[in-house]
């Protein structure tokens, strides 16, 4: 599937400026709301852009919190994506990886309004935090159960970890979307792809399966595979650019996940998180949205990567649980999630 093309700049000044005006709005507009019992993540308002000479511009897309009541209790959707009474368990899950921001860098921000609305219309870890620094170890650990002792971000060729790994467990079952990467499983920074943000192009024992499922982010992203990591480029992933800028990208992102077939199947999780707190701290942000999800819950749990990364292995049947992830609290029950079958 076609891969998307990294923004110019100007593309990138023009969607901040249109998230300001969209945030302005709701700030005029939208105080005092209450949410009600099943609120709605809001499809992204479209804003024109004017293409760049020799140039085609897609649109740039922003989005504030909602307060409107989904009613019909029909398949989920990115309109009602949480809060269905019939949700079955859980065979799918999607985690997007986020850059450097702490926990209250975006959580209640008026620079997440769409973050905002999905922690309404779903979930929220309060008490989450990433496990080391800087990116990489993260990213390591997140997928391994262990950091394999790396302290920096240098490449694959410095850092090959020989596994196992959360991509070697499922076999060909998994999925690596990179939003700006040139060539499949490409294990050198260019542009704005930095492949210390791609962990499957360190571990050794994936082979030439590397190559088969760590790919460009396609245009059309419906995550068929059981487990699906989603790395944005070094803008979108707030790494490089605004808070605002990361959040606008998301709310045209998000929705086309959550209105693909797999999503709409019922059976599938999202996890948003961030890589690590760069104010020094660990405390980073965590949504899960999820047809089961009660809307507006919050756990208060200590968890941690680790414990995303027992969860995930637990909704997908994987053993034997990896590294420290056998060590820590699965956020299951906290977001009421369960696997199929």
């Amino acid at each position: 599937m076609a891969a998307r093309p990294t923004p110019s700049c100007a593309a990138r000044l023009r969607l901040a400026a249109a998230v300001v005006a969209v945030a302005a709005v709701a700030a005029a507009c939208g105080g005092g709301q209450t949410v009600a019992t099943h609120p709605t993540i809001p499809p992204p308002a479209t804003t024109p852009v004017t293409p760049a000479p020799g140039g085609t511009a897609a649109p740039t897309t922003s989005a504030t919190p909602s307060t409107t009541v989904a009613t019909s209790p029909g398949a989920p959707s990115a309109t009602q994506p949480c809060g269905l009474p019939d949700a079955g368990g859980i065979d799918h899950v999607v985690w997007i990886l986020m850059e450097n921001r702490a926990a209250d860098d975006v959580v209640g921000s008026s620079s997440a309004p769409y973050l905002a609305s999905v922690a309404r219309a779903c979930g929220l870890a309060t008490n989450y935090d990433g496990v080391a620094h800087p990116s990489l170890p993260n990213y390591i650990a997140l997928t391994s159960g262990s950091t394999h002792g790396i302290t920096d971000d240098s490449g694959p060729g410095s850092h090959p970890v020989p596994g196992p790994s959360i991509f070697s467990l499922l076999g060909d079952r998994w999925a690596s979307w990179q939003e700006a990467m040139p060539s499949p499983c490409d294990r050198t920074s260019s542009g704005e792809y930095a492949v210390r943000h791609n962990p499957a192009a360190y571990y050794t024992d994936l082979g030439p399966g590397c190559t088969a499922h760590d790919v460009a982010l396609p245009a059309t992203p419906d995550p068929v595979a059981a487990f699906t990591e989603l790395t944005p480029n070094l803008c979108h992933d707030m790494h490089d650019c605004s808070t605002r800028t990361g959040d606008a990208w998301l709310s045209a992102e998000l929705p086309l996940i959550l209105d693909s077939a797999t999503y709409r199947a019922g059976h599938t999780a999202v996890f948003i998180t961030w890589d690590e707190n760069e104010s020094g701290g660990t405390a980073v942000p965590c949504y899960v949205i999820a047809p089961s999800v009660t809307p507006g819950t919050r756990a208060a749990t200590a968890f941690n990567h680790y414990s995303l990364l027992r969860t995930t292995e637990e909704l997908l049947g994987l053993h034997p649980l990896l590294g420290a992830a056998a060590t820590v609290a699965s956020m299951s029950s906290a977001f009421g999630l369960r696997p199929a079958g």
